[in-house]
């Protein structure tokens, strides 16, 4: 378990019992776009299989989230990035971007992807380029299931 303190007083945690599995699934199944009607089981083992990070609040309240699907070795997914809309404006997207990035297991990852529909400006502060941008577009693929597909809603 690693913890970052910013200047603020708020906190990153990897430490999985630091998550109010409440309020994220609340957040995902219900506000997100990118993870509407997840069922609270698939959530808890998608959390179990991934390296997660909270923001808390200075009085640990849990504000934000952010969790890496990786191997360790060569390929991360970035997933579940969010900031409560109450705490947002305060840096703390960027930040939790930045942690995730500078994490010592995640030195070697020669891949890193993830999907976002709106949030395009704040990945690329942190480094991250558009596959259009990287000549990447006809060589990358996927399969993507709906989530009626998957969770039969």
């Amino acid at each position: 378990m690693t913890s970052w303190i910013n200047y603020d007083g708020y906190t990153i945690t990897t430490n999985k019992n630091k998550i109010d599995l409440s309020t994220l699934h609340k957040y995902l199944s219900e506000e997100s776009y990118w993870s509407k009607g997840i069922p609270l089981d698939i959530l808890k083992k998608a959390v179990k299989n991934s390296i997660c990070f909270s923001i808390l609040s200075p009085s640990e309240e849990f504000v934000g989230f952010a969790r890496m699907i990786t191997d360790s070795a060569t390929f991360g997914y970035l997933a579940d990035v969010f900031v409560l809309d109450n705490r947002k404006g305060k840096g703390l997207g960027k930040w939790l971007v930045e942690v995730v990035m500078s994490y010592p297991e995640f030195n070697v990852l020669r891949n890193w992807f993830l999907y976002t529909k709106d949030a395009h400006s704040l990945y690329e502060k942190c480094g991250w380029q558009r596959i259009k941008q990287l000549d990447l577009i006809d060589k990358a693929m996927i399969v993507n299931n709906t989530a009626s597909e998957v969770y039969n809603l």
